[in-house]
């Protein structure tokens, strides 16, 4: 097992990753939500660079490892890159976890599948994406998958905004590990 240390190295290169591949950017940004944010964060950037995808996946399964987590995953586009990265760290390390990812609804032709992987009820399940803001998209994949009998037991992200996803994950109860964080004046920070 990984110590605090560890993780602080792991999420300062990769803090350094994004700001080489310019993934975080400073200036005026308006969010998807339509806020105005003195940053920005493209975390599809940095988790599709074999770099950026490495210390993600190094964190996150260091995350899991304490959690006892037998599945991970969250909702599509972002968790996407991630799932690959980690499914093939946990094969690596003879880890018994699958990967998974969550559409936004149901599918209309094939399976008709909202959830895609080999989730199984019962499952202890990591949620994760890149970025939590309000949990927007987050929110709606814990619920699929809680709904497929699993038990989300911890959610993870790179980048916690502070905007309200934070404290509904308190408010569930749910277990928030993250790499970074940041500040009301836009500061984005270690937070391991």
């Amino acid at each position: 097992m990984a110590n605090g240390s560890d993780l602080k190295s792991i999420a300062t290169r990769l803090y350094d990753r994004a700001m080489e591949l310019d993934s975080l950017r400073f200036g005026d940004f308006t969010l998807s939500s339509g806020a105005k944010s003195t940053y920005y964060f493209d975390g599809r950037m940095l988790s599709t660079d074999p770099e950026g995808a490495d210390l993600i996946s190094r964190a996150f399964g260091i995350a899991m490892d304490d959690a006892g987590i037998e599945a991970f995953g969250g909702p599509t586009v972002a968790a996407v890159p991630i799932v690959g990265a980690l499914a093939l760290r946990a094969y690596l390390d003879g880890k018994n976890r699958t990967g998974f990812f969550v559409r936004p609804e149901q599918k209309e032709h094939g399976a008709g599948k909202q959830i895609e992987g080999n989730l199984q009820p019962g499952m202890k399940v990591a949620a994760f994406d890149d970025t939590i803001s309000t949990g927007g998209s987050l929110f709606p994949a814990i619920d699929a998958v809680e709904a497929t009998g699993c038990k989300v037991v911890l959610a993870m992200a790179i980048l916690d905004r502070h905007q309200g996803g934070d404290a509904e994950l308190e408010r569930r109860g749910i277990p928030f590990f993250k790499l970074w964080e940041s500040t009301p004046d836009g500061k984005v920070t270690i937070a391991v």
